[in-house]
C-alpha cells in the first residue's frame, strides 16, 4: 500500500517586515482564541483568519494548515518559556544554589503558566503537533543557560553542572505537567511551586555537602 504523505507543519515562510510580524502574531493569537472557544477538532484555517481579520490567502502564505497553527503556537509559547529561564538565569550570577533554583522555578512555572487555559490547551494538542521535537530543541537551550549559571555558583557544586541542570529540568517539567494535568491549575500551582522549590533545594544542598567531585556521564536535556 502507498505511503499516506505527511502532514506538513512547518511555515511556508517567516515575517520579515514589521507588518507581515503584526499579521503573523494576530494569527497565532487568533488560534489561541479559536482553540480555547472551539477546541482542537473544530478549529480550521478559516475560522482562524475571520478572528484575526485577515484574508485566508494571507494566512495561507504563512501556515498551510491548521496542524502548522498549532505547531506555530505551541513553539512560540515555549520560545517564551526559554527566553524566561535565559533572562533569569543571567540574574542568578554569582548567588547561592538556593536562590538560583527559587529564582529559576518560579520564573519557569510562572512563564508556563501565565495563561493557565491556554498552557493547557497547547499542551492537549502537543501530540499531534510534534511537540516532543520542539520541547527537545528548546530544552537544549534551557539546559545551556541552567549550567552556564550553576557555573557562576558562589558555593561549590560537586555533582556535574550539566547533570544537575538536567536533573533541574526534568523535576520544573514534571511539575509543570501534574499542574496541566490537574483539573483545576490554578489551585495547583502555589503548592506545587513551594514543594518544588522544597525538594530542589534538599538536591542542591546535598550535591554542596558531598564534598568530593564524582564522575558522571555527559547527559544532554530534552525537558522542557
Amino acid at each position: 500500500m502507498p505511503q499516506r504523505s505527511q502532514i506538513v507543519m512547518e511555515p511556508r515562510k517567516s515575517p520579515v517586515q514589521a507588518r507581515s510580524t503584526a499579521s503573523v502574531d494576530a494569527i497565532l493569537e487568533a488560534t489561541i482564541q479559536v482553540l480555547l472557544s472551539e477546541g482542537k477538532e473544530r478549529l480550521t484555517t478559516t475560522k482562524v483568519a475571520l478572528r484575526a481579520g485577515v484574508s485566508i490567502g494571507t494566512l495561507y502564505q504563512y501556515f498551510p494548515n491548521k496542524s502548522s497553527l498549532l505547531q506555530a503556537a505551541l513553539k512560540r509559547h515555549m520560545v517564551e518559556v526559554a527566553e524566561a529561564v535565559d533572562v533569569v538565569c543571567k540574574e542568578q550570577t554569582g548567588k547561592t544554589l538556593r536562590e538560583m533554583a527559587t529564582a529559576l522555578i518560579t520564573a519557569f512555572l510562572k512563564a508556563k503558566m501565565r495563561d493557565a487555559k491556554t498552557s493547557v490547551a497547547l499542551y492537549s494538542v502537543s501530540a499531534d503537533v510534534d511537540g516532543v521535537r520542539i520541547v527537545q530543541q528548546l530544552g537544549g537551550r534551557i539546559n545551556k543557560a541552567i549550567v552556564r549559571m550553576l557555573a557562576t555558583s558562589s558555593e561549590a557544586l560537586t555533582t556535574d553542572p550539566q547533570l544537575v541542570a538536567s536533573m533541574l529540568q526534568g523535576a520544573m517539567a514534571g511539575v509543570s505537567r501534574r499542574i496541566l494535568e490537574s483539573s483545576a491549575p490554578e489551585k495547583q500551582f502555589d503548592i506545587l511551586h513551594r514543594e518544588l522549590i522544597v525538594m530542589v533545594s534538599a538536591y542542591l544542598d546535598a550535591g554542596v555537602a558531598r564534598g568530593s567531585v564524582q564522575e558522571w556521564p555527559k547527559t544532554g536535556s530534552d525537558s522542557g
